[in-house]
Order: C-alpha cells, then sequence, then structure tokens
C-alpha cells in the first residue's frame, strides 16, 4: 500500500513539476516579452488577436501569463473579440494537453502506478470531475494539472470539451470585460468567482433541460 502510494506521489510530483519548471525557468522572460508584444501590437488588432491567440494556445507547455493576455486581449480588442480570442486561445490549449496527456502521459501512468488504479481515478473522475475541471480552470497550475490528469484518466473526450469551453468562455469574458472596461488588470478574484458561476449555470441548466426531456 505504501508502496503504491508512493508511485502516485511520484506521479503528481511529476505533473506538477512539468507545470512549475518551465515557470521556473522562463516565466519572467515570458511575461515580459508578452507585455513588450502588448506595448508594441497595440495599433495592429489582427497581429495582436493571433498573437495572443497563439500564446494562450500555449499556455499548456508555456509559463504564459493568461490573465494578463485575456485581459490585454479585452482591452485591446474590446470585449467581444478580446472574449473570443480568449476563448479560442484557451480551449486550444486544454485540447493540445488533453491530448498529449492521452497519448503520452498515460503509457507512463499505467507503468508508473497501473491500470487497475487508473481505473479507479476515471472512477473517481466521472464522480466528481465535471466539478472539479470547474473549479481548476481559474487557478494557476490546477488549471493545467486538471487538463492533464483528465486526459491520463480518460475522461470522456465530448464531456471534457464541453465542461472546458464552458469555463473558459467564463474566464475570458470576465477578463475582457475587466480589460474593455476598467484599468484593473489583477481582478483574480473577479475572474475566479465569474468563471465559476457561469459555466456552473449553464451546466445547471443543461442537467435540468436533460431531466425534463427524460
Amino acid at each position: 500500500m505504501k508502496y503504491q502510494m508512493g508511485r502516485w506521489a511520484v506521479l503528481v510530483v511529476g505533473i506538477f513539476a512539468l507545470i512549475l519548471i518551465p515557470f521556473v525557468l522562463f516565466g519572467e522572460h515570458i511575461e515580459v516579452w508578452t507585455e513588450n508584444f502588448i506595448a508594441t501590437s497595440a495599433q495592429h488588432t489582427p497581429q495582436i488577436a493571433l498573437g495572443l491567440g497563439l500564446l494562450l494556445g500555449g499556455d499548456i507547455l508555456l509559463p504564459v501569463p493568461s490573465s494578463l493576455a485575456s485581459t490585454a486581449a479585452g482591452f485591446v480588442l474590446g470585449f467581444v473579440r478580446g472574449m473570443l480570442t480568449s476563448w479560442a486561445g484557451m480551449t486550444v490549449s486544454c485540447l493540445l494537453g488533453y491530448w498529449l496527456s492521452a497519448k503520452l502521459g498515460r503509457p507512463l501512468a499505467v507503468r508508473l502506478v497501473g491500470e487497475r488504479d487508473l481505473e479507479r481515478l476515471a472512477a473517481l473522475q466521472k464522480r466528481f470531475g465535471d466539478w472539479v475541471i470547474l473549479a481548476a480552470r481559474p487557478v494557476p497550475m490546477l488549471a493545467e494539472a486538471s487538463v492533464m490528469f483528465a486526459g491520463i484518466s480518460h475522461v470522456a473526450f465530448g464531456r471534457f470539451m464541453l465542461l472546458t469551453a464552458l469555463s473558459n468562455l467564463g474566464i475570458s469574458a470576465v477578463y475582457a470585460a475587466v480589460g474593455a472596461f476598467s484599468s484593473n488588470v489583477n481582478s483574480f478574484l473577479l475572474a475566479f468567482f465569474g468563471a465559476i458561476l457561469a459555466p456552473a449555470a449553464a451546466m445547471w441548466l443543461m442537467n435540468r433541460t436533460t431531466s425534463a426531456v427524460e
């Protein structure tokens, strides 16, 4: 039992190390580059939309300051275009993270903790995973980790993309609104609660609709 718990600890620590090490090594440089890119591209909206979208799309692999990029999208592009740019980039990042974790992370996890324990993880994901994904999306590190665990445990792809798309839409809408309508680029708590409440309300409405149809 202790031996198996040790293997799970190695897996969890390994996942968080994959997320944290790039932040330690490159986080400051990428943040400075992002700020300079925003400052120098403010008059070129197609370029900045593409650049911010690509930055957010690579967030699963790179230490991108996603709150800064999403807020800047709203500030430079306006609320609607900024929200859509942020949402597209964040959703691509989730898709990439899920695919890499399912294809590359899953075989490593099977070797480390075994197929049976991963099936137990999948059962837990099926029971509690929806709310874990929604709650983790606005939180740095936990957002990336939840995507990786979803890919490793083979969460149903359609369900995963629906949940992350809803959550990303909530996050993007709040940060884009902050950027478009105010100068406060550090409204993390506002984005956190908005990112949870908006998709949670949508999921509640879908569940009610499904129950009524059945």
